[in-house]
């Protein structure tokens, strides 16, 4: 019979009688005072501990790995050198099951209540080196290899997560999607499915992760606060407008991220330039343009700044803001965390058309404005459906119609205004509302009262109405 075997049989005995073994004894007393194994439980390792205590114990590498709660092939594995125990969960296992007295045990792995309490009273030994009823460590070694338990399990704890890299993903995959769509689909399609997506953001940062899973998650919830500040503005809410991208500023400087930070301010501005705060806007963009990292968030902000410059009718400010904005392009720079989402949250050649046009049109300089209004429809056509903003392209269009009426050609003017006027109730950003009745007011001159395309145009632009936000948004 095996060294090993403590059974009143062998093996082929046992299987063929129908033995059934004794059940595993557990360790001896004795075992635990052993000097070699107290160091090697105190060192975490495990391997040589394992090794020593079934040489004193007397058992087979199954029984052992079946107290451990290892297989027999890892605890092989182990004892040789080849694999280690680092996994704190693990190693707790496997102390509870062989039975490591409470003595033994860095503080991680005690139980709380029992540091008081004797050890020779609890398992009738005394271990060396070990007063029954102290618990501080007595030398050096026993401090540092309590200290590096404590270490490693702080480190363990603090990579606990309640989001998986896959689940990570699958929320940009999702918010990509969403700034995607927003440029082509209505609001209602797509606001309750960014109302959601927040929602989940924030219910993950109210649980625990590692501080670069926190990070991320700020810049996500960030993302999603930003394309709502947009899709409330969007439908003329201002107050809610300015409320998301406070969520989103607040956001970006808990995960101090300058590009959430640059495209918040300059959200803020694009807001300011439709409102009566026109000179804040430009005070908005210059802040972005401090944080702002180049490429199409750069870009982006010179765009804003030359159309809210024009508001206000500092045509040196808007130059210079549209000479930053080709610079800006011709550096190339790379996406930053937010312009790779694409979709709203990109500023391709279309749109940086659609905005230079617009500010021609502010200064009046409307045939400057109608050639980057063009060019800004044909590259919408020519682009992917799916990147065609029909906000821009109708205002794009409006800029061309209100160039056609300052140059008498009322049938040109007709030519872009009638798809503006076609447009299904949703697509009728709010936007559109004052922009058509600002083409209705140059129809209604006295130099066009005897124009019947002139009347039927004004007649049919001041009936006109943007989104209706009571009936469209919440809609399935």
């Amino acid at each position: 019979m095996s060294q090993y075997n403590l059974d009143e049989r062998c093996a082929v005995c046992a299987r063929t009688k129908g033995w059934k073994p004794q059940p595993v004894r557990s360790i001896p007393d004795a075992v635990w005072t052993d000097r070699d194994i107290q160091t090697a439980i105190a060192a975490w390792d495990f391997g040589r501990a394992s090794r020593l205590i079934r040489e004193r114990a007397g058992l087979r590498q199954e029984d052992m790995a079946s107290m451990a709660g290892l297989s027999q092939g890892f605890l092989s594995m182990l004892e040789a050198g080849s694999r280690r125990l680092t996994n704190l969960d693990k190693v707790a296992r496997f102390l509870e099951g062989i039975g490591t007295p409470d003595a033994l045990l860095a503080p991680p792995f005690r139980d709380q209540g029992t540091y008081e309490v004797s050890v020779s009273a609890q398992v009738g030994w005394a271990p060396v080196d070990v007063s029954p009823a102290v618990t501080e460590p007595t030398d050096l070694n026993q401090w540092a290899a309590q200290a590096a338990a404590q270490s490693l399990h702080f480190a363990d704890d603090i990579t606990k997560s309640n989001v998986s890299e896959v689940e990570l993903e699958g929320i940009e995959a999702t918010l990509a999607r969403i700034a995607g769509d927003y440029v082509h689909t209505p609001l209602h399609r797509i606001f309750a499915d960014l109302v959601s997506t927040r929602d989940h953001l924030f219910g993950l940062l109210n649980g625990r992760q590692p501080l670069g899973q926190t990070r991320k998650l700020l810049l996500l919830a960030g993302t999603s606060s930003l394309l709502l500040a947009h899709a409330s503005q969007n439908l003329g809410d201002e107050d809610a407008a300015v409320a998301q991208l406070q969520t989103a500023w607040t956001l970006a400087e808990q995960s101090d991220h300058n590009d959430l930070r640059a495209w918040v301010k300059g959200t803020a501005a694009l807001i300011a330039e439709w409102s009566s705060r026109r000179q804040t806007a430009l005070d908005y963009t210059r802040q972005a343009a401090l944080l702002s990292p180049g490429g199409e968030t750069r870009i982006r902000i010179a765009a804003i700044e030359a159309r809210a410059a024009a508001r206000i009718g500092d045509r040196r400010t808007a130059m210079d803001a549209i000479e930053e904005l080709k610079r800006a392009r011709d550096r190339h720079g790379a996406p930053d965390a937010l312009t790779r989402f694409g979709g709203l949250l990109a500023f391709p050649e279309a749109k940086q058309h659609y905005y230079i046009g617009g500010t021609f049109a502010l200064l009046g300089e409307h045939r400057l404005a109608e050639q980057h209004a063009a060019t800004a429809i044909e590259l919408y056509k020519a682009g992917p459906p799916e990147q065609r903003s029909y906000g821009d392209e109708a205002l794009a269009r409006l800029d061309i119609a209100t160039a056609r009426i300052t140059a008498g050609e009322i049938e040109g003017a007709g030519e872009h205004l009638r798809p503006v006027l076609d447009l299904p109730a949703d697509r009728r950003i709010w936007q559109l509302g004052d922009a058509v009745q600002s083409v209705a007011r140059l129809l209604e001159q006295s130099r066009f009262a005897r124009s019947p395309v002139a009347r039927e145009l004004a007649d049919a632009a001041r009936g006109y109405q943007a989104i209706d936000t009571r009936t469209k948004v919440l809609a399935p």
